[in-house]
């Protein structure tokens, strides 16, 4: 999978990426990412990339000259199954959404900043907007740091064992259960009999029954999904 990512801070995203998991996965081959610098596509001598809103009020508006020309060279270059603007209006992003963006080939994800980008490049090259909640990020860096983070451990390969992925919380609309490892007691509180049985049917049962508990307590919506 290739990802690209359009930012005019791209500082911001090298740290996600040049670590754990998602090094993992460039360092093998599976996922290749490229933050381009939307600055790089600026008007005038100071690269300019926003300028005041039509109608007044307060705040910037990404404009569409710098966009159109990134978004268009990009485009010139690489067939994208999905162009993507993290924005707070946007669908929130879930575990379903994580899944089906996993077996895409190519996509292009585009931080906004300010108040937002220009309508008209969303009518033009967006297909698809996503939110990570309902709050307001100073730029849209860190959502796509997460989206990709979300996307890319789900890559057949990725993680040590493929399986791992599967058994995570919402996967099934369920939250996960209660995990444990040694020791079997600490400071008098001991792992459930039964993860010490070796009876894997009688674990998988207490899995579900525990995850049943769990997200009729703390996540009851998923249940109505």
């Amino acid at each position: 999978m290739h990802i690209d990512i359009i930012s005019i801070v791209p500082d911001l995203l090298k740290s996600p990426f040049d670590h754990s998991i998602m090094k993992r996965a460039a360092d093998k081959g599976l996922l290749s990412i490229d933050v381009v610098n939307l600055r790089t596509f600026g008007l005038g001598l100071h690269r300019q990339t926003d300028d005041y809103a039509y109608g007044g009020g307060a705040g910037m508006v990404m404009m569409c000259e710098p966009l159109d020309a990134c978004i268009s060279e990009l485009k010139s270059k690489r067939n994208y199954d999905h162009v993507i603007y993290l924005t707070p209006d946007g669908k929130t992003f879930n575990q379903k959404t994580a899944n089906h963006l996993s077996c895409m080939e190519n996509l292009l994800l585009i931080c906004g900043h300010y108040k937002g980008i220009d309508q008209r490049i969303r009518d033009l090259h967006v297909t698809m907007e996503i939110s990570i909640g309902d709050f307001v990020l100073s730029g849209g860096e860190l959502a796509a740091a997460m989206v990709v983070d979300a996307i890319g451990r789900l890559l057949p390969g990725v993680l040590n064992d493929e399986t791992s992925a599967l058994t995570d919380s919402f996967q099934d609309n369920l939250l996960a259960p209660p995990v444990f490892t040694r020791p079997a007691e600490f400071k008098g509180l001991k792992v459930p009999d039964v993860l010490l049985s070796g009876h894997d049917r009688k674990i998988d049962e207490w899995r579900y029954e525990q995850s049943l508990k769990i997200t009729k307590e703390r996540r009851p919506d998923l249940l109505d999904d």
